[in-house]
């Protein structure tokens, strides 16, 4: 595959698993735009939209559970930008743009496109542990259960908008976990995976 032809990676990740550096990382290394928590401004800014900063909050988040749809608004604010996240990588991905998109049920929401190259990182417990602690100065105790309990959060998200289980290695083309080989070394072995890959698109 050319450089001109199009790359799309999705990175699905367990929090603590250096999921997010990894991705960054391939971003820099392929030179390719990244969007992960970042992706709400950037559809404010090409849409015009006022209450970026608001909505924020909500990224990433499950449904809740009672919510109202009207001419096919959701009362949601969770669904609202869930949906309007996935239309806009849908535009981007129809669009022949390449760039490395980080949760956000890519792997299911773009499987359409065959320049979709699906990853998932996860680690070990006590490397999640240990990679929150440090990263947030919190003690184990306060670390694990940040670690259960944004882990559970991504874990419905990803299946009240799929069909498919989060972190079911049938979705993607690689799982990995980083703390066998270090982040620096995971990423390295994707690179050559994304390599192989790229040139049978």
């Amino acid at each position: 595959m050319s450089e001109g032809k199009q790359l799309i990676i999705s990175i699905g990740r367990e929090f603590g698993s250096g999921g997010h550096e990894i991705a960054e990382m391939i971003a820099k290394d392929l030179s390719l735009p990244i969007y992960d928590y970042n992706l709400m401004r950037v559809i404010a800014e090409e849409k015009e939209l006022s209450d970026a900063k608001m909505l924020e909050k909500y990224d990433e988040l499950p449904r809740f559970p009672i919510n109202i749809s009207v001419r096919g608004y959701s009362s949601s604010p969770e669904q609202n930008l869930a949906i309007m996240q996935f239309n806009y990588l849908k535009e981007k991905a129809a669009a022949g743009e390449s760039f490395v998109i980080v949760g956000r049920c890519a792997e299911t929401v773009l499987k359409e496109f065959k320049c979709l190259i699906p990853i998932f990182i996860l680690a070990d417990h006590d490397k999640k542990v240990e990679r929150i602690m440090k990263i947030y100065q919190l003690d184990k105790k306060e670390a694990e259960q940040t670690v259960k309990e944004q882990n559970r959060k991504r874990r419905a998200y990803h299946n009240y908008y799929s069909t498919a289980k989060w972190g079911d290695s049938r979705l993607y083309d690689l799982s990995i976990n980083s703390s066998k080989l270090g982040l620096e070394k995971t990423k390295e072995l994707i690179e050559d995976y994304i390599k192989q890959r790229r040139e049978l698109l």
